[in-house]
């Protein structure tokens, strides 16, 4: 559709999601919203896809809320109360996602970078938590970002607002990596995501998210159960049997 603002195109196994709406630096209006919302759910039910690419056109990958639509509305109508869905959405997806910027993130793109499970930017892109600059508050982003951010930096960048660059976002544990070469980056990922078997993958994805226990002998017999689960499953023994006989286990996609 011409008219639409998040494309959604699938090749190889791998589902693109592109934000498209550089008249507003892609900031995240209602349209938009419901658009990548519907996107993210088609990946995640759809067989064929196993890794997933978040990524954008025009110079800016998304500068936040869009604040002409916040701008007189009450706190029920706020288009921020949708946003929890889209960043769960790509927090707990089944399959693993990218994020690829090439250009600055702001506030609530920021939390959607952070939600992804790998996130490549340009050396050239910036990021700001720009909300208290406007008097409002990073706090639903909160939830994807503090997990990611080390604290002191955290609170010196949630309390200032200040502008930061793209080696300070790896430093801090924001991004994966920034290069200048971001496509062949992007395909990296994508290609050593796809090599794993994809619930191995879904359910790892989980277990990242767990709440750890207090020691590890606490955690031990959960553990072992399904260790033990999907050392027996149809693709662990396709995974071993493979291993065997030196060929690719029959998820990966084909060259």
């Amino acid at each position: 559709m011409a008219d639409e603002l998040v494309h959604y195109d699938v090749v190889g196994g791998t589902a693109t999601i592109t934000l498209d709406s550089p008249h507003n630096r892609n900031a995240l209006s209602s349209q938009l919203r419901r658009e990548l919302s519907d996107s993210l759910a088609k990946a995640a039910a759809d067989d064929a896809v196993r890794v997933i690419v978040l990524t954008h056109t025009g110079p800016v990958f998304c500068a936040g809320m869009d604040l002409k639509e916040a701008r007189g509305a009450g706190a029920g109508d706020q288009g921020v109360n949708e946003f929890p869905k889209i960043l769960e959405q790509l927090w707990t997806s089944p399959k693993p996602v990218v994020a690829r910027l090439a250009g600055p993130a702001r506030a609530g793109g920021i939390g959607m970078v952070a939600a992804c499970d790998i996130a490549v930017a340009v050396p050239e892109a910036t990021f700001a938590f720009s909300e208290v600059r406007i008097g409002v508050v990073p706090a639903v982003i909160s939830l994807t970002v503090l997990p990611r951010v080390n604290p002191r930096a955290a609170h010196e960048l949630f309390l200032t607002g200040d502008t930061f660059d793209a080696r300070r976002a790896v430093e801090i544990g924001l991004l994966n990596s920034a290069t200048s070469d971001l496509d062949a980056e992007v395909a990296r990922f994508v290609k050593a995501l796809a090599a794993g078997g994809p619930t191995a993958l879904a359910e790892t994805k989980a277990l990242l998210s767990r709440p750890r226990p207090a020691t590890p002998s606490e955690g031990f017999e959960e553990m072992l159960g399904l260790s033990a689960k999907f050392f027996a499953s149809e693709e662990g023994q396709e995974g071993i049997l493979a291993f065997a006989q030196k060929r690719k286990p029959n998820w990966v996609p084909q060259d």
